[in-house]
């Protein structure tokens, strides 16, 4: 079957210029042409989109879990507090010590803390400090007592990051975040606007890290309470996922829609894909756009999949 003379010419052309574009997107000279209502079509598409690929990891975690909720979406919040440097040693972190053995010493900051950094593989070691040398006491009668197994202290990275985000300071900020906040996941549950969550997530530090860094070595008192873009981070990369996720598991779309309100009530991302798309003229305006702009950049345009996006089609049939 001959197809040549049954296709546009000039659609041809223009999906053959999209191919050999050699642009960030190949659409970066039309799109600010797009209709805002063709736009805000594909995102909404692509945000849905993006969620259901994080969820695979959430399931996955789940099933590792009995199906466990408040254990994985304990594992996933600490993964997060890792960030992207420190991720891996968190999540282990966690795995190494059961939020149902935190749970049982809720009550002491102290205890919770010792777990967290005895666990963490940082108190094996002398220290000067009468806090550190506390720590080490409770930790020792602790981990006795929940036959404990820490993680190698040569796993957690501090290369090239600066001291408020070392992760003896973001251990402490999220023992703190334990410490206040029993049942976390199933206290979001009941959240109904992302200012709550802030509320909650809005966590510092105990009294010996406001000047520390590090155990044993002083510095200049500095409030550590968690800042704006790691909250936003926790909302966008943990907690939305979870409540899609949780939604889909147990059939009730109102977690689903809360999931997307939360986006909408968050601030995005600022990253170099981010404001690429802003500089082309692409209005930005919460984590609903910032969410789904990565998943066209890095699961269309990257591969050129045009024909697979509608703003891509709108383009090339109008170009």
């Amino acid at each position: 079957l001959e197809i040549k003379n049954r296709i546009n010419k000039k659609l041809y052309q223009n999906y053959l210029d999209f191919k050999s574009s050699n642009d960030w997107v190949p659409c970066e000279k039309q799109i600010a042409s797009v209709p805002q209502l063709i736009v805000n079509s594909a995102l909404d598409k692509l945000l849905l989109e993006r969620l259901e690929r994080k969820s695979q990891a959430i399931i996955n975690s789940l099933a590792l879990n009995n199906n466990n909720w408040e254990e994985t979406f304990y594992q996933q919040l600490a993964r997060n507090f890792g960030f992207k440097t420190n991720a891996e040693p968190f999540e282990l972190l966690a795995k190494s010590l059961p939020s149902l053995v935190l749970g049982k010493h809720k009550n002491s900051l102290l205890q919770i803390e010792a777990m967290l950094f005895g666990q963490a593989g940082m108190l094996f070691e002398h220290f000067e400090d009468k806090y550190p040398q506390q720590l080490q006491n409770e930790y020792a009668f602790l981990k006795s007592k929940f036959k404990l197994q820490p993680i190698e202290k040569h796993l957690w990275k501090y290369l090239r990051l600066r001291p408020i985000n070392f992760p003896n300071v973001s251990i402490a900020q999220f023992a703190n975040l334990i410490f206040t906040s029993s049942h976390l996941f199933s206290k979001i549950l009941e959240l109904e606007h992302a200012t709550e969550l802030k509320k909650v997530l809005n966590v510092s530090v105990s009294e010996y890290w406001e000047k520390h860094f590090m155990l044993d070595k002083n510095s200049v008192k500095k409030s550590k309470r968690l800042g704006d873009e790691a909250i936003h981070n926790i909302i966008i990369n943990t907690i939305v996922p979870f409540l899609f996720v949780y939604g889909k598991q147990k059939d009730e779309e109102k977690f689903v829609d809360r999931a997307l309100l939360f986006l909408e009530q968050t601030v995005g991302e600022s990253n170099s894909i981010i404001k690429k798309w802003s500089s082309l003229g692409v209005s930005i305006k919460t984590a609903h756009s910032t969410q789904a702009l990565l998943q066209l950049k890095n699961e269309y345009c990257n591969s050129k999949k045009c024909l697979n996006c509608s703003i891509g089609n709108y383009l090339l049939k109008n170009s």
